[in-house]
């Protein structure tokens, strides 16, 4: 908590195992946590479909899963569930599972399949008791930085600073580092194509005032007999020129803003009126369409529209100057 780029800190215990009901079985990882710091790390407490991590009290063995895992299982708010741990107790008549039955106080829905299917939240003192742990003992310290992006970075710091021989760090980039490295291309693929549209859009205006150049070609004649310069030419093209990239530019910002903001209610939207659903869970890793708005995106886009209709004018501009009164009006 000393070091100024931690937010938020919250111990953790974790535990891979088995939820069994009713002959479903279904993989889990249960993570235990204290539902009062657990809010200042996570947002899992704003994905609740049913119930509230404060069920979570110690002694009481509850445990709250995701949707995915409790259609599977066949259960809902109060039903019990067994978690097989993956540790065996030695008896006189033989080895034997450890076992515990919990009660299910919550169902949350985050729309990862990986999270709605194969995690579970639980209370430290009774994933404590079931580890065979003194009191207050916790397996790690979920850590809440400032910036995500230097997480990384600073996990290792700390750890190194508290000791490396008896502390390690992980981080989210090992841990959901492939999404991230997929988003990251993608976002850059994105950028090349919206790039590359931009630029055949440009080409049109070059195109479209290379043939009013030569529809006015008498015109810029008779403007060049009554004392316009080759300058003042090139200048009315280029305005021209600009003119449409910057009025096309608005309009695509204005509609481009109005679809982001809009995207995901419009997918939802979607799916439920023709009934098929576009991203599944089960493929991929999240179930939804998400959209952030953000400013630097935006102005990067259009300043890169206005820059590239401005250079687009400029050849058909250079043309229109060079028209010769002479040549444009031999047969007028």
């Amino acid at each position: 908590k000393q070091n100024p780029k931690v937010l938020a800190v919250a111990p953790f215990t974790q535990m891979q195992g088995l939820l069994t009901n009713n002959g479903q079985v279904q993989k889990v990882l249960l993570n235990a946590i204290d539902p009062a710091k657990e809010r200042q790390v996570s947002i899992i407490d704003n994905f609740m479909k049913q119930g509230k991590l404060d069920d979570l009290a110690p002694g009481s063995f509850g445990i709250v899963i995701g949707d995915k895992a409790a259609t599977k299982l066949g259960v809902g708010l109060g039903d019990k569930l067994t978690f097989v741990a993956p540790e065996v107790t030695v008896t006189p008549a033989g080895m034997f599972p450890r076992m515990k039955r919990f009660t299910v106080v919550g169902i949350f829905h985050v729309g990862a399949g990986e999270l709605d299917g194969y995690l579970g939240l639980t209370n430290l003192d009774d994933l404590g008791r079931l580890h065979r742990w003194k009191p207050d003992q916790v397996q790690g310290l979920r850590l809440k930085f400032d910036d995500l992006f230097q997480a990384p970075r600073t996990a290792w710091e700390i750890a190194e600073q508290l000791g490396e021989n008896q502390y390690y760090a992980r981080d989210w980039t090992r841990t959901h580092g492939n999404l991230y490295q997929a988003i990251r291309m993608e976002k850059a693929m994105i950028g090349l194509l919206l790039l590359l549209i931009v630029a055949v859009a440009a080409f049109n205006i070059i195109s479209t005032l290379v043939m009013v150049v030569n529809d006015k070609k008498g015109d810029i004649a008779i403007l060049r007999t009554l004392g316009a310069t080759p300058a003042s030419i090139m200048a009315t093209f280029m305005v021209q020129g600009t003119v449409i990239g910057v009025i096309g530019t608005l309009i695509g910002a204005v509609v481009g803003m109005f679809a982001a903001l809009n995207v995901s209610a419009a997918i939802s939207a979607l799916e439920g009126l023709i009934g098929h659903k576009f991203l599944n869970a089960d493929v991929y890793f999240i179930d939804y369409l998400p959209s952030q708005l953000m400013a630097e995106d935006v102005l990067m886009v259009c300043g890169a529209a206005l820059v590239l209709s401005f250079l687009a004018t400029l050849y058909p501009a250079w043309r229109a100057a060079r028209t010769q009164p002479a040549e444009a009006l031999r047969y007028e």
